[in-house]
């Protein structure tokens, strides 16, 4: 969770540069549209790959077969160069017939977007590769090391956008990619080499292999539905006014804060766990580690939720409002925020409830749960784009991963033979109500306090004392109302941990 915390704190500096050199102009605009590609093709080759081979490989590890384990682990990665080589060239030679039907921009525009989609194009191998060697390292129960190439990347990328932009302008934001792309991948090759298993091997009719292309092709399609939903986002919010992809970009960043410090910490590890659980039959574990791992999530995002939506303003000004980044920028993007902010819980959920999912083997029904989510998402978009425009595209997002979880819900329940579904309502009835409260406190401390002067120093001076305040009446609420989660946190970041070599492994 440290190393999570540092990349997530560097990734907000990131947009910070962002906001300071390009604000919601339309250089940043057509770079967030030519990395639609790159990042669908990354979310189908890496977001697949690792949900299908962690639960296998896990298995082999398990039961004592190591080596056929990473025999199959090695043809995966030289499997993976190839493809994602190929791929990576076939989008850049096709750039200019694609990028024009994602990014509705003048043909000036469109031109520079399609000249940063052939650059991007090479960061697929190098972020899949990422991908999966840091999930076999997680099999390992070594995080560190992939928790730490977002702090490396994001280093490269605020590097040359802070000191290219002025002689490289919106190339900057793409060299800075390349760049935190490929240095991140390095980041990893020590700590994956020093497990002494990787070997040169192509056994494509492994029976490892062949298990793995069984539950690969409908994992993909899961893996890209969420892709291609932002990519709807994307082509809808094209056609909106300068800046409007920019600013939405800004809004799921500042509400991806409190989900990448937490949430993704908790789903990088209990992922192994899950695959280790079901491999050794142990549903029983399984159902109190999904119950655990939803309590916290609820724990965690809740409060982010409402106090993302109440103090929307101020920290967006705080965070962005510098260089080309205006008060119209700032209107703007606290407009979206709320919006954005709606579906945190559900989206933190999914994360944990999905890895659940795919280490039972219950892989069909969560996808076709998927693919009906982005359907779902797209006709709400078209019926409220209309008349809400970009907050219209948000909400849908929002409602679209609500139903989702429930979804979810349901197949876990059956999947594990139930689990302590009372217990997470009433986690969820007692967090929700100190949320609530601790909205009501944050609104009444705005209107009774005069606006800070214009200065970086006073504005994160008022916005930490919101936030503090706002987390000491959440603290103490949850205390008076004995939240089960609050002890549970309190402990995990407390309790002593045993020497490294008297822990056994799963």
């Amino acid at each position: 969770m440290g190393a999570t915390l540092a990349s997530t704190i560097l990734g907000f500096v990131r947009e910070v540069v962002y906001a300071r050199a390009y604000g919601t102009s339309w250089q940043l605009d057509a770079f967030l549209a030519a990395s639609v590609v790159p990042v669908i093709l990354f979310g189908l080759f890496n977001g697949a790959l690792v949900t299908a081979l962690v639960p296998l490989f896990s298995d082999y590890v398990n039961t004592e077969r190591e080596d056929e384990a990473w025999k199959v682990a090695s043809t995966v990665i030289v499997t993976l160069v190839v493809v994602l080589g190929a791929a990576a060239a076939l989008g850049a030679w096709l750039a200019p017939w694609y990028v024009p039907r994602i990014a509705r921009f003048s043909p000036a525009h469109v031109r520079t977007a399609v000249e940063m989609t052939r650059w991007l194009m090479p960061t697929i191998v190098a972020t899949s590769l990422a991908g999966v060697i840091g999930a076999l390292l997680n099999a390992y129960h070594r995080f560190g090391a992939a928790a730490l190439q977002g702090v490396v990347a994001n280093l490269c990328i605020i590097g040359f956008v802070w000191f290219a932009q002025p002689h490289y302008h919106a190339n900057a934001l793409v060299f800075g990619a390349l760049a935190g792309a490929f240095v991140s991948l390095l980041a990893l090759l020590p700590s994956f080499f020093a497990l002494h298993r990787f070997r040169f091997a192509l056994d494509l009719r492994h029976p490892g292999m062949v298990r793995l292309l069984h539950v690969l092709g409908p994992i993909a399609i899961g893996s890209a539905a969420g892709q291609i939903a932002m990519f709807f986002d994307r082509y809808f919010a094209s056609g909106m006014s300068e800046g409007t992809i920019a600013g939405m970009n800004f809004a799921v960043k500042v509400v991806g804060f409190p989900q990448q410090i937490f949430v993704t910490a908790i789903a990088t590890v209990i992922f192994p766990v899950f695959a280790s659980q079901f491999a050794n039959k142990n549903k029983v574990a399984m159902r109190k580690s999904v119950a655990t791992g939803l309590q916290m999530v609820i724990f965690l995002t809740l409060p982010s939720a409402w106090g993302l939506c109440m103090l929307a303003g101020p920290i967006v000004q705080t965070l962005f409002e510098r260089g080309a980044f205006t008060p119209e920028a700032t209107v703007l993007c606290a407009q979206l925020l709320p919006y954005a902010a709606v579906g945190l819980v559900a989206l933190a959920a999914n994360v944990v409830l999905t890895r659940c999912l795919y280490a039972c083997g219950v892989v069909r029904v969560a996808i076709a749960i998927s693919v009906a989510t982005v359907a779902i998402n797209v006709g709400l978009s078209l019926a409220w784009l209309p008349s809400l425009g970009a907050r219209g595209l948000l909400l849908a997002n929002a409602v679209s991963q609500t139903l989702q979880t429930i979804a979810f819900v349901v197949v876990a329940w059956r999947a594990l033979g139930g689990f302590h579904l009372r217990t997470i309502g009433v986690s969820l009835l007692k967090v929700g109500a100190c949320s609530a409260v601790m909205a009501v406190a944050l609104a009444a401390v705005q209107v009774t306090r005069t606006p800070p002067a214009p200065t970086t120093i006073a504005r994160v001076a008022n916005l930490g004392e919101h936030l503090l305040f706002g987390v000491f009446v959440f603290l103490v609420l949850a205390r008076l109302v004995d939240s089960e989660e609050l002890s549970l946190a309190i402990d995990l970041l407390l309790r002593r941990r045993r020497p490294r070599e008297l822990v056994p492994l799963p």
